[in-house]
């Protein structure tokens, strides 16, 4: 996978809290932060598909997982399934291009 190099700006405070979790979590700072990254795009997905903001599917792309992955992690963090027809639809779409 290719990378990108990304200079950031951001307020002492938050620089000293991604430092001391680094620390905590013995990694560089880069690696903290993707992880939070990650993360982010994991809850961003979740309370976009809980507010009706996203489809499934979209929230899926917005965290970065497979629409399967995307509703375990919807179900550990309790949030209901309430399954839309375009989603109904994007999954059959899928399933006919598998067979």
């Amino acid at each position: 996978m290719a990378t990108k190099t990304l200079s950031v700006r951001m307020k002492d405070e938050e620089y000293r809290f991604l430092s001391a979790l680094a620390v905590e979590e013995h990694e560089d700072l880069s690696t903290t932060l993707r992880e939070l990254m990650e993360k982010g795009r994991v809850l961003l997905g979740i309370e976009k598909y809980r507010r009706g903001e996203a489809s499934l599917e979209k929230a899926a792309r917005l965290a970065g997982v497979s629409m399967a992955r995307m509703m375990e992690v919807l179900r550990e963090y309790g949030v209901d399934l309430n399954l839309e027809s375009e989603d109904y639809q994007a999954g059959l779409a899928r399933l006919r291009k598998a067979w």
